[in-house]
Formats: structure tokens, C-alpha cells, sequence
């Protein structure tokens, strides 16, 4: 049975053995909503390490310069934790919860090294890129289920974004609150983007495989809300 099963994965394409484990018992086919113990824990602490991570970046915090902004690390941790929460936790679910529809055993699984990556880079340059882990399928899926799967994730992003670049631009511009839609519309944009380059382990690839159509539309309205942010955010600051 195991030789049948396909594996798939919504960011890496690594062999699932290298960084991740399964439990008996655990693998499981059919269950919408299924959350295990090790999934939860796996998601808090990539949730929880990528939110401290992002927030020294966008805070400006780091070794180079000392913590000279340590007074506006709070903040940073605020933002962080939102755009964490709206972009990375809504994207993965959007795969699990998608997958699980079609029966697949689906869950999140940390991926350890690339978590030590984005804390080493936010305290030694600043700068953070992140492969935090994926949501892993084990069973037998067709070509439109896989597809949809990998369309799941950065659609939920497309969506998100688009409904906090509405809120940021038309209805809390010149509040308090306009920063917050802003940083939550940029992380949005950018993880929708990034996730459908047509590059072999990212969600690209899979949609095109599936339907090149529906990648052509979701890639030029993710880059269109890039653009936006870009435009309406950059060299403005968040706080």
C-alpha cells in the first residue's frame, strides 16, 4: 500500500523521512478538521519563531546594529504576529483543509533547519527569508485534486490581500488602524507571489500542471496586489 501513496508538499519537495516524522497511528485518510498533537506543536513553534523573526526585521532590530530599536520591538511583534497569523497559518490550512476534503491524510510538518535559517539571518543581517515547513499529503490524489490542493494556499493570500488593500486604502487610511492593513495586505501579496513562481517545489508548478489558465489569472492578480503594495506602502513605514 505504502509504494502507491504519492507524496506531495506545498512548499518543499523534500522526502518527507529527512525532516519529518509520522507517528502510528496518526496517518490517517478522510478526516476534515483532524488536527494531531505534533501538528499543533509544529505550527506554534513555526508560528511563534517566524513571528519573533519577522518582527526584528520589520522593527529593525538586530546584531549589526546593537538593538538600537529595541523600543519598537512590541510593535513589531504585533504586526508580525498578524501578518504570521493571516498569511503563513491561512495559506497552510487552506492546503491541509483542501487536501482533507479529498480524503488525503494532510498535516503540518516543521521543517527545523529552515526555521534556524530565518532566525539566523534576522539577527545577523535583517534581513528574513523563511521555509518554515509544509502541510504534507499522504494518499492517492488525481491531477485536478492536486492542483486545487496547491491552488489552496495562495488563493487564500490573493483573497486576504485583497480585502486589506480595500480596508487600507478606502476605509482606515488615515487611521491607526492603516498600518496594520497595510503590513497584512503587503506579507499577503508577497506570499501569493512568491508561492506561484513556476518553480518545482513551490505551488506554481503544481497549478500549471493542473489548469495553465487558472495559473495565468492568480499569478497577474498576485503580482497586480504586489504592485499596489509596493506603490501605496513602500518607504512609508509601518510604525
Amino acid at each position: 500500500m505504502d509504494k502507491e501513496r504519492k507524496i506531495y508538499t506545498s512548499f518543499h519537495d523534500i522526502p518527507p523521512r529527512e525532516y519529518m516524522y509520522f507517528p502510528r497511528g496518526t496517518i490517517e485518510q478522510g478526516k476534515p478538521g483532524k488536527f494531531s498533537r505534533i501538528e499543533l506543536s509544529h505550527l506554534i513553534i513555526s508560528m511563534g519563531v517566524l513571528t519573533l523573526s519577522f518582527a526584528l526585521v520589520i522593527s529593525g532590530n538586530s546584531l549589526l546594529n546593537g538593538f538600537r530599536n529595541i523600543d519598537l520591538l512590541p510593535m513589531g511583534l504585533l504586526f508580525s504576529s498578524l501578518g504570521i497569523f493571516t498569511a503563513f497559518f491561512f495559506h497552510e490550512m487552506s492546503h491541509k483543509f483542501m487536501a482533507q476534503r479529498y480524503g488525503l491524510w494532510a498535516e503540518y510538518r516543521m521543517f527545523p533547519m529552515g526555521l534556524l535559517l530565518a532566525v539566523f539571518l534576522a539577527l545577523f543581517t535583517g534581513f528574513v527569508f523563511a521555509a518554515p515547513g509544509a502541510v504534507m499529503f499522504r494518499g492517492s490524489s488525481r491531477g485536478f485534486e492536486t492542483g486545487r490542493i496547491a491552488m489552496a494556499g495562495p488563493l487564500a493570500n490573493i483573497i486576504i490581500a485583497g480585502v486589506c488593500f480595500i480596508l487600507y486604502s478606502f476605509v482606515f487610511f488615515e487611521t491607526d488602524f492603516a498600518s496594520i492593513f497595510g503590513f497584512i495586505f503587503f506579507i499577503n501579496a508577497f506570499l501569493a507571489t512568491f508561492n506561484l513562481i513556476p518553480f518545482g517545489p513551490l505551488d506554481g508548478i503544481k497549478i500549471i500542471r493542473w489548469n495553465i489558465n487558472i495559473w495565468i489569472v492568480m499569478f497577474i492578480s498576485a503580482v497586480f496586489l504586489m504592485v499596489l503594495s509596493f506603490q501605496r506602502i513602500s518607504g512609508v513605514g509601518f510604525f
